[in-house]
């Protein structure tokens, strides 16, 4: 049993990492960069409270527990921005690689589940896991509108680029896409987000 419990806690203290992985959405109401263990909670807790939005009938149970597991790969392969082609391409090996180092810490059967999981939030094959891909999308919309464009204008990201994330939305909940089509036309109006 201590053996299973050691296996456990050396988890616990490896995903504290997550905390020190900074992302390129900007919190509202302070002037900093997000790290990623905050997103995984911000995203979570959105889950909790848009669900009635998913288009899709969905256990959100699965969702939250996938969005909590999805990025704790994160730790060693990086956060990798949406709009960075260059850092794209080799994502999915750099977040297999981290997968198998970081979830094997677990004993097997826990293992099994996180894997999973994470599998499924990448495949996208299931509602839980088009939902919380498309929450995903959908929050750093938020806080880019709700900074006033700061993470748009830094990385130089238009319109165009932008508008590539509402089909993953539209997968898991057409009101989302629909309100981060809103915000765009907001954000171009009021000069956050350049045409």
């Amino acid at each position: 049993m201590m053996d299973r419990l050691d296996k456990q806690i050396e988890f616990i203290v490896e995903i504290d990492k997550l905390k020190g992985i900074i992302r390129r959405s900007y919190l509202t109401g302070c002037d900093r960069l997000e790290n990623s263990a905050e997103h995984s909670w911000h995203v979570s807790i959105l889950a909790m409270i848009l669900a009635e939005h998913s288009d899709l009938e969905i256990n959100l149970f699965k969702v939250v527990r996938m969005l909590l597991v999805h990025d704790i790969v994160e730790i060693d392969a990086g956060d990798t921005y949406f709009f960075d082609e260059k850092g794209n391409t080799d994502k999915v090996e750099r977040e297999k690689n981290a997968a198998k180092r970081l979830f094997d810490l677990l004993p097997p059967d826990q293992e099994k589940e996180f894997r999973e999981a994470w599998e499924e939030y990448e495949a996208r094959l299931t509602n839980e896991a088009r939902f919380a891909y498309a929450l995903d999308r959908f929050i750093p919309i938020l806080h880019s509108y709700f900074t006033q464009g700061k993470s748009w204008k830094q990385h130089r990201v238009k319109l165009e680029k932008v508008m590539t994330l509402i089909d993953p939305i539209r997968e898991g909940s057409e009101a989302l896409s629909q309100y981060a089509t809103r915000l765009f036309k907001k954000a171009v109006e009021k000069g956050y987000l350049e045409e």
